[in-house]
């Protein structure tokens, strides 16, 4: 297919327009910074823009990847993030069906199921971590998650209306950026990371692998939409203890992670607030992540976890 990668400079755009290729795709990658993977220099936002490359490139499928994210907050206004993840999404949305496009993959976050009652866990009293599936109610936090849970509305809204097969993709953590939240590990971010594959984060590589996917089963899937994170080793039942005694919890899953984690001197949280369940995403998408805790450990083991977590 002639698929348009929007994001195409970033960090999932260069993974994903190489595996598209690799898979047999023509790839056109638009983005605000210019890259090896960027055919086209400019925004979503732009509406003639993105007309023209649809038409001028006879794109077939739409991978929207392109936004502004939680970090660009401190640089860009509300209306930044407004014009970029609304207005941009509704843009491609339009024109896809406009010019016939036959499937829309959209990447968005779940970032915007975290409102600062879960982000405050135990600190914030929190007696149970959350387990959020694709139903939990969300209420974002800022203008981030905002704007992407307005923007997977659109998507919802375009497929009701017009019929365009659509799927939406909630990520996890994925991106190499270090984490802002009280439980990271300070001496450590590859243990950090290391650490959220047990409930909030996947490697880039498994990303793009759900997008893929997505690509190829829109047209059977109609609209839908996934949490893509590594598979937890938790059950709900462990909620109250992950809050209370995280690393007592991990143990019991996996035996033999002190042992491996004392010899690299690395920590375990206290205490985990929420946890992610891709389970939908393996049952309708037939996506998991081929990327885990597990896989850490072994790593690990293996004393080769510097070439797993180059990733994550």
């Amino acid at each position: 297919m002639r698929v348009l990668l929007t994001g195409s400079s970033g960090w999932l755009g260069r993974t994903l327009g190489p595996a598209l290729r690799a898979a047999g795709h023509a790839v056109t990658g638009l983005d605000v910074v210019p890259s090896p993977e960027t055919a086209v220099v400019g925004s979503v936002a732009d509406r003639a823009l993105v007309r023209q490359v649809l038409g001028d490139h006879a794109i077939e499928a739409v991978i929207h990847s392109a936004a502004l994210h939680k970090p660009d907050i401190e640089r860009f206004d509300r209306q930044a993030f407004v014009d970029v993840n609304v207005t941009g999404t509704l843009n491609l949305l339009e024109e896809a069906v406009a010019q016939g496009v036959g499937r829309f993959v959209f990447t968005s976050t779940t970032s915007l199921m975290i409102c600062e009652r879960i982000r405050a866990g135990a600190a914030g009293g929190a007696r149970a971590a959350e387990w959020l599936t694709e139903d939990s109610p969300v209420q974002p936090r800022n203008i981030y998650g905002i704007t992407k849970l307005a923007a997977e509305q659109l998507c919802r809204l375009v497929h009701r209306e017009h019929g365009l097969p659509v799927v939406v993709l909630r990520t996890s953590r994925f991106f190499p950026e270090a984490d802002d939240m009280a439980h990271a590990i300070v001496q450590s971010d590859e243990n950090t990371k290391a650490n959220e594959l047990l409930f909030r984060r996947l490697t880039v590589e498994d990303a793009a692998r759900a997008h893929l996917l997505a690509l190829e089963r829109a047209p059977d899937l109609g609209f839908d939409l996934f949490i893509v994170s590594a598979p937890p080793p938790f059950s709900r039942s462990d909620a109250e203890a992950l809050i209370a005694d995280a690393p007592d919890v991990v143990a019991r899953c996996f035996p033999g992670y002190p042992e491996l984690y004392a010899r690299r001197g690395w920590t375990m949280f206290d205490s985990i607030d929420r946890v992610y369940d891709p389970s939908r995403a393996a049952a309708r998408l037939g996506f998991v992540c081929r990327t885990g805790f597990a896989q850490v450990l072994e790593a690990l083991a293996a004393e080769t976890s510097g070439q797993l977590t180059a990733s994550l």
